[in-house]
């Protein structure tokens, strides 16, 4: 479970975080969406512990982020930018080395990256060099790397960004089968229908704040809306920066 607990933070002359509340529970996957400059990036690197907060909170099963960030690390998974794997690499070796530096023993660690090696159906491409992996090669031996040491929850932001379509369509099946296996998800999106197509529960942010919370349909309801667009728009009166 992670939580978060009127986060407050600003960056230079901008007010990233306006008193921030959420929580996003364990078999869930909850989505942050918001137009550019909303502040989702900036909450999801505080509850990683990149930046620290002014005010407020974030904790990871129960742990500060500030205050034990090596154990509320060992708790997340963060799913990195697949164009940034080391291409010099096998997937083996870069997900072995990311288990490692998560806590594992170095024996712990090659067991850990050969079970995700197989629970990703990577054994083909596991030994090569990741120089000139397609899309789809890169986005799962990203995702092994953030789930190697079985943290109970994973944080992503922008997932498919930049993604093509198939490979787009492989990660969300694959954050539903996370999903089943209880993990709590968390991720930050400005694209309304994959929003709507994964999320158990939508955090709808604006200027650093939560606007609304549910379900897709729970915030269709309470706007008297068709759709989760229109009621996003009714939510924070407009739709810039925001791709259906």
């Amino acid at each position: 479970m992670i939580k978060v607990t009127n986060l407050t933070k600003k960056i230079g002359d901008i007010q990233a975080l306006s008193g921030l509340s959420f929580s996003a529970d364990d078999g869930q996957i909850t989505g942050l969406l918001g137009p550019n400059g909303a502040g989702k990036t900036t909450c999801l690197r505080t509850i990683f512990g990149l930046l620290k907060p002014d005010q407020g909170e974030a904790s990871i099963n129960g742990i500060d982020v500030v205050s034990d960030p090596i154990s509320a690390k060992q708790a997340l998974g963060l799913f990195p930018d697949p164009f940034g794997i080391y291409e010099r690499l096998t997937p083996r070796e870069y997900i072995c080395y990311f288990a490692e530096l998560s806590g594992l023993s170095r024996s712990a660690a090659k067991d850990a990256t050969t079970r995700v090696i197989g629970d990703l159906q990577l054994e083909d491409i596991a030994d090569r060099r990741c120089k000139g992996f397609s899309q789809g090669q890169r986005m799962k031996t990203a995702l092994a790397q953030a789930i190697v040491h079985q943290p109970k929850n994973i944080v992503l932001d922008e997932p498919t960004r930049g993604l093509d379509v198939m490979s787009t369509r492989i990660l969300r099946e694959m954050l539903r089968q996370l999903r089943g296996q209880g993990h709590c998800i968390l991720f930050s999106s400005h694209v309304m229908q994959e929003v709507a197509s994964l999320c158990d529960r939508v955090v709808v942010m604006a200027d650093g704040k939560a606007v609304a919370i549910g379900s897709p349909q729970e915030l269709c309801n309470r706007t008297s809306k068709a759709s989760l667009e229109e009621a996003f728009i009714a939510l924070i009166g407009t739709d810039e920066g925001i791709a259906s």
